[in-house]
């Protein structure tokens, strides 16, 4: 397994890390034995980051990595969990979730530990509630080692996060279809310049980059001298950048693992030629073709006084449009937008359009979301 250092952690550590937030599941929750296997199975084999939080798998992730870490795993591994940054309405809420996590964990001490899904809206409240007094004492008290942050909101908000606090590591959501999304290459460099270890997230993003390929993507990836699969194309990719530290998947097969295991023995920074990144820019390129409505997420049009979720609804039909999948984009709709968010409760009032600085034709296009989605 291939090592790689953590920034100002002065960790190094193994370039594929286990997230055990897509465990494989039976009716019951987790599959504990099979999840087991997988476990211990990635750590027997070099896998030495194991990443869960609070919420994963509705509360059962933690309790399970606690028992699988038994046997003397736990003192193989780097273990990281989360603060559920939604949940914290005091300062009190801080110590008391990590306590409990600690608890869970069936640990003394979580060697890297995040405050969850940072945004504005939650680090503003952390803020609020003293964060920063926390993260000294829980440091100071030897419950946690390293110190850090996952990441969802815009480019300009991680700066501020980043610059706020003497943070040891980040987590971002990175792949080469999202260069400019969220953090992106801006803020992963931004990151690396103040010596902070990058752990990246979503690399294959949820599976989309490698679960339905559009023919005109696959004729690029075939054009490849060297053949490889879509899996270790995108894991390449991210790997192939030196900034980056551990690359977390959330595996839900022994098949997935083996596959990571054995791409991540090639994890070498710059190891991709540039008749290879040039490939790979290429199918960014289509993937990017195929977006049906230009919608940068900014968030102008928000909050919409019918409260339609617009960006979060372009965003799914894009998917849709991206990776030819109606059917998982109708269904994560389904799944994930309550009736009175959605794009048919539009009522034409216009005011998102006048503030869009895309100019996009916002109420034809929510149109388009609801007769393609609903």
């Amino acid at each position: 397994m291939v090592r790689r250092e953590m920034g100002k952690t002065g960790e190094k550590v193994s370039a594929l890390g286990f997230g055990c937030m897509r465990l494989p599941t039976l009716d019951s929750g987790i599959d504990i034995p099979e999840a087991t296997r997988m476990l211990r199975h990635a750590i027997d084999n070099g896998v030495d980051y194991v990443d869960t939080a609070w919420g994963y798998h509705n509360g059962q992730s933690e309790p399970f990595v606690g028992e699988a870490l038994k046997d003397g795993y736990r003192e193989k591994v780097n273990l990281a969990t989360k603060l559920p940054s939604w949940l914290i309405k005091s300062h009190e809420d801080m110590d008391h979730y990590l306590n409990e996590q600690l608890k869970r964990l069936q640990t003394d001490v979580i060697d890297f530990y995040l405050l969850h899904a940072l945004n504005g809206r939650f680090w503003d409240n952390l803020v609020k509630n003293n964060v920063f007094d926390f993260m000294d004492r829980a440091k100071r008290s030897g419950r946690i080692k390293h110190i850090g942050f996952s990441f969802h909101d815009t480019l300009e908000t991680f700066k501020k996060i980043v610059d706020a606090y003497d943070w040891e590591f980040c987590q971002i959501q990175y792949n080469f279809l999202d260069t400019d999304y969220q953090a992106g290459t801006d803020g992963l460099n931004y990151a690396a310049e103040r010596e902070m270890g990058v752990i990246v997230m979503e690399p294959l993003r949820g599976g989309k980059l490698v679960r339905r390929i559009p023919a005109d993507v696959r004729k690029i990836w075939d054009l490849a001298p060297q053949k490889r699969s879509p899996v270790e194309w995108a894991l390449r990719w991210v790997w192939n950048d030196p900034a980056v530290g551990v690359v977390l998947s959330g595996m839900s097969s022994m098949e997935q693992v083996e596959q990571n295991l054995e791409i991540a023995g090639a994890a070498l920074p710059n190891s991709l030629t540039s008749q290879e990144l040039s490939l790979i820019a290429r199918v960014r390129e289509i993937y990017i073709s195929r977006i049906k409505i230009n919608c940068t997420a900014c968030g102008y049009c928000m909050p919409c006084p019918n409260n339609v979720a617009i960006p979060d609804s372009f965003e799914v039909y894009n998917d849709a449009a991206m990776f030819d999948d109606v059917e998982g984009a109708r269904r994560s709709y389904s799944n994930f937008f309550k009736p009175e968010n959605r794009a048919s409760m539009c009522v034409e009032c216009g005011r998102c359009e006048e503030l869009c600085p895309q100019k996009i034709p916002i109420i034809e296009k929510l149109k388009e979301v609801a007769a393609l989605l609903e």
